[in-house]
């Protein structure tokens, strides 16, 4: 029997290296996702097609992953079986409309798809995302938080998720009528595999020790810190309260608060966290000039996407204006309150 799922990709409007040390995020699902279909077969390996890639994948059942597209599948299968819902080999086919590494959550929207396709109706949507993110953190390697699980499992096209990301508890939010997100991705690409995103995810996790704090987003006093932690600390707890007010802006329809803080996040992510990119930089310069209320990095950072919240000008003229003064960025997808699914 063949079983199909739709995931969304998601965008992090704001608050950003932040899920794991306890804080709220504020995520929105994207028009843009990956289809999933899988079907059980005879054997003794798996086998992974993509749409968007040449050639079959074939894995023995237990492989462990070795940097291939597939291994995103392969660890959601492995998963599946673990917890009953799989026995024996699967065929599976892919066909995403996610850019890959632009941030944007292709990865989680692949593992969390491929788990809803052989999940039974019995299990929620936060159960498939937190075992989602095991095996990100645990097959693949990449010591993530839950956000972009979370995100693609839960919220679809048009609402954002204002997420808990301690207790799991999340509302949905509508995102107003005249607001248009735009992710353009900046030319440069990125790679979370390659330990930079561990080595923030450590120093964060050291200071909130130093702090003695079961959570860094809860510290008040900072100075104790050494130098080469004070910045990343006070951008976790800084992030945290913008995006409590950012979700405030939102339910509120303030556009240039929620503006004014996507520009404050991005400048905390570019000089307390050190995660963006000089291109970057100049094309969220840009995007504000330009008449954005406010834009900032997407994603882990060292490249990748940037997000603009514009309302107030003509969003077509705004993007053309935009990508001619950057050349090598390119536009990935609109979000607004009318955004539908593209399968």
């Amino acid at each position: 029997m063949t079983h199909t799922s739709w995931t969304p990709g998601r965008v992090n409007l704001i608050g950003e290296w932040i899920d794991f040390n306890g804080g709220w995020v504020l995520p929105a699902a994207i028009p843009l996702g990956v289809g999933i279909s899988t079907s059980p077969i005879d054997g003794d390996q798996d086998e992974v097609r993509s749409a968007q890639f040449d050639g079959l994948c074939t894995a023995n059942l237990n492989q462990s992953a070795c940097g291939h597209w597939a291994d995103y599948v392969l660890g959601g299968l492995q998963a599946a079986r673990r917890e009953g819902w799989l026995q024996g080999a699967a065929s599976v086919t892919l066909d995403s409309s996610i850019p890959p590494g632009a941030g944007v959550s292709s990865s989680a929207a692949v593992v969390v798809g491929a788990l809803k396709a052989l999940a039974p109706d019995s299990v929620s949507a936060s159960d498939i995302a937190q075992l989602a993110k095991r095996v990100e953190n645990e097959y693949i390697g990449v010591p993530c938080g839950i956000m972009d699980q979370m995100a693609v499992a839960h919220s679809s096209p048009g609402e954002a998720l204002a997420l808990n990301t301690r207790d799991l508890q999340f509302r949905r939010l509508s995102i107003p009528a005249n607001w248009n997100f735009v992710v353009l991705h900046s030319g440069v690409e990125r790679q979370l595999a390659d330990g930079r995103y561990k080595e923030r995810r450590d120093a964060c996790l050291e200071a909130a020790e130093l702090l003695n704090q079961t959570y860094l987003c809860d510290a008040n006093d900072l100075s104790s810190l050494p130098a080469r932690l004070n910045g990343i600390a006070r951008h976790a707890v800084d992030e945290n309260k913008r995006t409590q007010s950012a979700i405030s802006a939102m339910q509120s329809k303030d556009a240039k608060r929620f503006g004014d803080l996507m520009v404050q996040s991005h400048a905390s992510l570019r000089d307390d966290f050190h995660v963006s990119h000089p291109d970057v930089d100049a094309l969220v310069a840009d995007a504000v000039s330009l008449g954005a209320e406010g834009a900032r990095i997407t994603g882990a950072g060292f490249g990748g996407c940037v997000v603009a919240l514009v309302s107030g000008v003509d969003v077509e003229n705004w993007s053309e204006a935009l990508l001619k003064r950057h050349p090598k960025a390119r536009l990935v997808c609109k979000l607004s309150a009318s955004s539908e699914q593209t399968p």
